[in-house]
C-alpha cells in the first residue's frame, strides 16, 4: 500500500482521498482551509457527496486518513502527491492555473535536497500544454531537480460526477494516465487494485484533452437533445420519443461510428437534411445555434485542408478518392470535389484516381453536380493509380480507396492524408522514404 498526499479537499480531492484510504492506502489531505482540515480530522465530510461521510468517518477511525495544512510534512510522509485543486475560468474565460502552480511549487520546495523518488500526479483539469510548459519547469526549478529518474510528473484526469462520484470512482469507463514512461503510470494504476477498468497509458497532452473532450461531448449531447426537442415541438412531434428511438440505434448513433477525426462530411443526405432543419428553424424564428453551426464548421474543415495543400508548396497534385466515401460513385457535395474544384480554380495541376467514379457512368443529379463543379473531370480522372503517382509531387489521400493501393512502395513524394493529418499532431507533410 502507498502513502499519498492529496492536495485540495474539494469534491474531487475529498472523494479521491476517501476512496484511496478505503482501499487501504495511507492518505494525508492537504488544504489551506482550516474548517475543512478540522472536519476531516473529526471524521466529517467537508463537502456533500452521497456516501462520502461514511467513507471519511471509517478511514479516519482506522487511522488511514488525516488532514493538514503543512505541505512539507505531507510531502515528507508520502511518495505520491495528487494535486486536485480547482481550475476555474478567469475573467477572459481562460483556465486559471494559479492554484495548481502554487501547489506544485510548494511540493517542489518541500522536495528540495531530497534524493528519493517522488511522483506528482495532476488530477486537476488543465488544458494540454499547461503541465508541459508551466508546471514541469516550475517543479524542476522549485525542487532543484530535473524530471526523470527521481522526480516525476504525470497527468491523471478524473471522470467523477457530483452526486455519483464514489460510484464513478469504483466503476470508471477507463483509467487514463499521461506519463513519459510505464514505470510512473504503473505506480498510479497499482493504486486502483481490483477496480475492473481498462488501464490506458498515453502522453500528457492527450490525457489532458481526453477530459475536456468528454465534458464538451456531454455538453454537446445535452444541447443537441434540447434543440431536437425544440424542433419537435414546432413540428408537433414528441421530442422525447424521437430521442429515445435515436438512442436505440447502437450501430451508428450511440456507438464509435463517425467518432474519428478525419475529413469533412458530404454526400446527398447529411448536408441537405441539416439545411432543411435549419431553414425550418429560421422560418419559425427558433434559435438552434448548435444545428446551425454544423455546416459552417464542416466548411471550415474543408478550408483547413485547402490551406494545408497550399502551404505544402507544390503545384502538381494527385488526389486519391473523389466520391464522398469509398465504394460509391456519389459525388454530390463530396468535400473532395470541392477541394479539387478550389485547387483547379487556383491553377493547380490535378490528377485524380477513384475506381468507383467514371464520367461515362455518371447519370442524373450526380452527373449534373459533376458537370457544374468539375466540368473537366474526364481529363483529370485516370484509371491507373500509377499515373497519379508519376504526376504528383504532392499526393492527397482523401478516402479509404488509398488502403487498396500499394502507394507507400510506388510513390516517393510528399503526402497529406486528410483522413488523419487534420486531427493529429501537426505534420503538414509526410515524406515517404
Amino acid at each position: 500500500m502507498s502513502n499519498i498526499a492529496v492536495f485540495g479537499m474539494g469534491y474531487v480531492g475529498c472523494v479521491t482521498a476517501a476512496c484511496l484510504s478505503r482501499d487501504g492506502h495511507k492518505v494525508i489531505g492537504v488544504d489551506v482551509d482550516e474548517e475543512k482540515i478540522a472536519a476531516i480530522n473529526a471524521g466529517r465530510a467537508p463537502v456533500s457527496e452521497l456516501g462520502l461521510a461514511d467513507l471519511i468517518a471509517d478511514a479516519v477511525d482506522a487511522g488511514r486518513l488525516e488532514a493538514t495544512d503543512d505541505v512539507a510534512d505531507a510531502v515528507q510522509r508520502s511518495e505520491i502527491a495528487f494535486v486536485a485543486v480547482g481550475t476555474p475560468s478567469d475573467n477572459t474565460g481562460a483556465v486559471f492555473s494559479g492554484s495548481v502552480e502554487r501547489v506544485v511549487e510548494s511540493i517542489g520546495q518541500a522536495l528540495r535536497g531530497s534524493r528519493r523518488h517522488y511522483l506528482v500526479v495532476i488530477r486537476s483539469t488543465l488544458l494540454p500544454g499547461i503541465l508541459e510548459d508551466q508546471l514541469s519547469p516550475l517543479l524542476e526549478q522549485s525542487a532543484e531537480c530535473k524530471l526523470g529518474r527521481l522526480l516525476c510528473l504525470c497527468n491523471h484526469p478524473e471522470f467523477l460526477r457530483e452526486g455519483s462520484a464514489i460510484r464513478d470512482y469504483d466503476e470508471p469507463p477507463f483509467i487514463v494516465v499521461g506519463a513519459n514512461g510505464a514505470r510512473d503510470a504503473d505506480q498510479i494504476f497499482d493504486l486502483y487494485g481490483e477496480i475492473d477498468a481498462e488501464r490506458i497509458l498515453t502522453d500528457t497532452r492527450t490525457a489532458a484533452l481526453v477530459k475536456y473532450t468528454c465534458n464538451a461531448f456531454h455538453a454537446l449531447k445535452v444541447t443537441f437533445a434540447n434543440e431536437i426537442g425544440t424542433l419537435a415541438q414546432s413540428f408537433g412531434a414528441n421530442g422525447h420519443e424521437v430521442m429515445q428511438m435515436v438512442c436505440r440505434d447502437r450501430k451508428l448513433n450511440i456507438s464509435p461510428a463517425y467518432m474519428k477525426p478525419g475529413f469533412a462530411f458530404g454526400g446527398s443526405c447529411l448536408p441537405k437534411d441539416l439545411r432543411g432543419l435549419t431553414r425550418h428553424a429560421e422560418q419559425q424564428a427558433l434559435r438552434l445555434e448548435l444545428l446551425k453551426s454544423i455546416l459552417s464548421s464542416n466548411d471550415s474543415h474543408l478550408d483547413r485542408a485547402i490551406r494545408m495543400v497550399q502551404d505544402a508548396g507544390h503545384r502538381s497534385i494527385g488526389i486519391i478518392g473523389l466520391s464522398f466515401k469509398a465504394g460509391t460513385d456519389d459525388l454530390r457535395e463530396s468535400p473532395l470535389v470541392m477541394l479539387a474544384e478550389t485547387l483547379m480554380g487556383r491553377g493547380y495541376d490535378l490528377k485524380i484516381y477513384d475506381p468507383g467514379v467514371a464520367p461515362s457512368r455518371l447519370i442524373g443529379q450526380n452527373l449534373a453536380y459533376a458537370d457544374r463543379h468539375l466540368p473537366h473531370l474526364a481529363a483529370m480522372l485516370t484509371d491507373e493509380p500509377e499515373e497519379v503517382f508519376h504526376h504528383a509531387s504532392l499526393l492527397v489521400l482523401g478516402t479509404d480507396v488509398a488502403d487498396d493501393l500499394d502507394w507507400k512502395m510506388k510513390y516517393s513524394g510528399d503526402v497529406i492524408d486528410l483522413r488523419y493529418d487534420l486531427g493529429a499532431p501537426r505534420r503538414l507533410l509526410t515524406t515517404v522514404q
